[in-house]
């Protein structure tokens, strides 16, 4: 059986619009806003420490801010598969919100290339907070 050529043309249009989100899934990707009710509000001060530590709402709310906006590099469920850390390892506590604020921020640079683009600006401090609510809760030694 012979097909119309317009008919091979639609199902090649389709079959590639098909797979252009499986191709480009690590390219440039515009973050996600992340919808932080229920939160108290934490001002234009920047925490030192995580003021929502093991707070459900936050924890809730980090699960979903996580997988719109970090998974497509550090993995579902924080498990990476070699393209960024796997931040189920980051310590507990004070000492783990310095190195996860810090990173989230400001983004990593190294020899010109973005490893990590920043954060800040892009998503609220309740909703940085929120993502390291639910990352201690994956957390693994």
């Amino acid at each position: 059986m012979k097909f119309p050529t317009s008919t091979i043309a639609l199902a090649a249009a389709l079959a590639l619009a098909a797979a252009a989100p499986q191709v480009f899934a690590h390219g440039d990707v515009v973050p996600q806003a992340v919808d932080t009710t229920g939160l108290k509000n934490l001002g234009a001060d920047w925490q030192a420490s995580n003021p929502y530590r093991k707070d459900k709402t936050a924890i809730r709310i980090g699960d979903s801010a996580f997988n719109q906006n970090c998974a497509r590099c550090h993995g579902l469920g924080g498990i990476s598969g070699g393209i960024a850390p796997d931040l189920r390892y980051l310590p507990l506590g004070d000492e783990g919100d310095e190195i996860f604020m810090q990173r989230i921020r400001k983004g990593a640079v190294r020899d010109g290339r973005v490893y990590m683009p920043p954060f800040e600006g892009t998503l609220s401090q309740e909703a940085m907070w929120a993502i390291r609510s639910w990352l201690e809760t994956v957390h693994e030694d």
